[in-house]
């Protein structure tokens, strides 16, 4: 697949579906670095900011993880914590405050989940982390 300039599609779309379809075919391994931003321009012939549009819409999928100065790699696929909605609980799922994505060291674009017992009490949940039961 390559990008296409006159497509209606968005340059940064096209390429965010190319690197989608490389991570989902295994060519982009969990934990394998992705080239950077001025390879894949070069590669791609197009813009670094495309590129950079392409990287943030991956990372809010959850596909990709950034770290500033070390690179962008393919995220692991997260172990899930099974937990149990008891009766009279509730979840919500809602964008992390800042305090709370450093503490669960959350990527961007990853929600959590408030879970409020019966009695009151809250748990707050990396929503990539956790899956949901209804006994």
């Amino acid at each position: 697949m390559r990008i296409d300039p006159r497509s209606h599609t968005p340059i940064y779309i096209q390429l965010a579906d190319l690197l989608r379809e490389k991570i989902e075919s295994g060519e982009f391994a969990p934990g394998a670095t992705l080239p950077s931003e001025l390879q894949l321009s070069q590669e791609h012939e197009i813009g670094r900011e495309s590129v950079r549009m392409a990287v943030a819409l991956l990372r809010s999928e959850g596909l990709l993880r950034t770290s500033r100065g070390r690179g962008t790699w393919v995220r692991e696929a997260p172990q899930r914590e099974h937990v149990e909605l008891t009766p009279g609980s509730s979840a919500v799922a809602r964008m992390p405050s800042n305090r709370e994505r450093r503490e669960m060291d959350l990527d961007e674009g990853v929600p959590v989940i408030e879970i409020r017992g019966p009695e009151g009490d809250v748990r707050v949940l990396p929503g990539d982390q956790t899956e949901l039961i209804r006994p």
